[in-house]
């Protein structure tokens, strides 16, 4: 199992990493900045030195020299940080004067053009050198004049630089990273505030979460929240009133169950006990159809998730085997049962399995209640939507109880047999989870007709 970080963890880490890079990439720009112009201000010191070195140069009877006093050679080599060296060389003599340690030019042909600067080492010392051609007056002699340094000072005004960078930068840094810390945890709060709220609730409590004060995206979480809270009360209250239901229209059946039990158990005689038995059987009938509807409206609810179905059934098919399944029933009450559809499929989106159980009570209701010797046509209609019809010339339903009718456990005043009035509800329900439509009207046979258009 992966483990889980915490909001806060995750914000502290997307926003540190490009902090850090930023500190990183600002400290290699800076090194280079501060090197740069170490290196810019000393090298101009250097070339300075040797330009004055080369003013001693003089050119006498044809003959170059180069005379430095004592007092001015200490004062030029005199640096209480870094060593100065300098070496003198013309191209006729040779080594006239300086330190014969100091490296000759990496590239000779480069200071004919300009100064010339190159890094290099004296002693196990690291220096940095110049290079540059002096000609003097009244002579065309070349001489060379180079000047190198010991780069401490270079070194320490880097540093300088790098602290004086670094350090404000840093500072300003820590300081971002304690906002950022202080602003993300006083921005959970609510969220911390919310999960409280929630811990704290009884399991019974599905009351609103309060939002005031909120931000905007807490306010979205807050809203869906209640959203679901309110989704999950409606279906907690429905499920209580369907347990209630159920459980009172169960009573019925079983007590009567155990009445005529009872006035069986009195009897001594057969034929006395035989209508007792025969209550019992019808009782038992009705319980076991209760029973089944209830299983049936119950997996209607739960069967798709509240979610559309997204496979494709040939509606013509399933009404026909329905139909075929459904002709001996009606053969009992000598009812003529037909079907009425086109020849190609009609094809919509749902479960097959949930459209025939709508299609089943429709079929039951009708020979239910049907007229005895009666008639009942179920029609598939090829519209744009399709449409299932179930029409009988039974007595219809009065035009006061039509909103009612879908109801559940609702059954008109004086109707005959022993239905417990979930049949339609059953049709509703399942109509509602294909994104259809059932209707109730006056058939043309003079009975009910039930429309479910999808």
């Amino acid at each position: 199992m992966a483990k889980v970080q915490s909001l806060k963890t995750q914000f502290l880490l997307r926003l540190a990493l490009p902090l850090s890079l930023f500190v990183v990439l600002d400290a290699i720009a800076s090194y280079y900045i501060a090197f740069y112009y170490a290196n810019a201000a000393y090298d101009r010191w250097l070339l300075d030195s040797a330009r004055s070195l080369a003013q001693e140069v003089k050119a006498q009877k044809g003959k170059v020299t180069f005379e430095l006093p004592p007092t001015a050679l200490e004062i030029f080599q005199w640096d209480d940080v870094d060593q100065t060296f300098f070496k003198i060389e013309s191209s006729s003599i040779g080594f006239m004067a300086g330190d014969k340690r100091v490296p000759p030019p990496p590239d000779p042909a480069s200071v004919r053009k300009q100064p010339a600067y190159f890094d290099s080492m004296i002693q196990a010392h690291r220096v940095r050198v110049v290079s540059m051609l002096a000609t003097p007056k009244d002579s065309s002699e070349e001489v060379l004049v180079q000047v190198a340094e010991t780069v401490r000072k270079r070194r320490s005004m880097m540093t300088d630089i790098l602290l004086a960078e670094l350090v404000p930068q840093l500072v300003l840094v820590c300081a971002a990273g304690l906002y950022i810390w202080l602003g993300i945890n006083r921005g959970l709060r609510p969220l911390n505030a919310l999960t409280r709220e929630i811990a704290q609730r009884s399991p019974r409590d599905l009351t609103p979460i309060p939002d005031t004060g909120v931000p905007l995206e807490v306010l979205t979480l807050t809203h869906t929240i209640n959203d679901l809270l309110a989704r999950l009360s409606t279906a907690i209250t429905a499920q209580q009133r369907f347990i209630a239901n159920a459980a009172h229209q169960l009573r019925t059946p079983l007590a009567g169950l155990k009445v005529q039990a009872e006035r069986a158990l009195r009897e001594t005689n057969l034929e006395t006990m035989r209508p007792a038995l025969m209550q019992i059987r019808n009782g038992a009938d009705r319980a076991s159809r209760l029973s089944t509807q209830l299983l049936s409206l119950a997996r209607s609810e739960t069967a798709l998730g509240g979610s559309r179905p997204a496979s494709r059934v040939d509606l013509r098919a399933v009404a026909r085997d329905a139909c075929i399944d459904w002709v001996p029933k009606a053969l009992q009450r000598d009812m003529d049962l037909s079907f009425e559809g086109p020849e190609d499929p009609i094809y919509v989106q749902g479960e097959q399995t949930l459209l025939r159980e709508l299609l089943n009570n429709l079929l039951d209701n009708a020979i239910r209640y049907g007229r005895e010797h009666g008639q009942i046509t179920v029609r598939i209609t090829a519209d744009t939507p399709p449409a299932l019809v179930v029409e009988d010339d039974g007595p219809g339903i009065p035009d006061s109880e039509v909103d009612r009718i879908f109801e559940r456990f609702y059954r008109p005043p004086g109707s005959p047999g022993d239905g417990c009035g979930l049949g339609l509800a059953i049709v509703k329900e399942i109509a509602e989870q294909h994104d259809a439509r059932a209707r109730l009207s006056r058939s043309s046979l003079g009975g009910a007709r039930i429309e479910v258009r999808f």
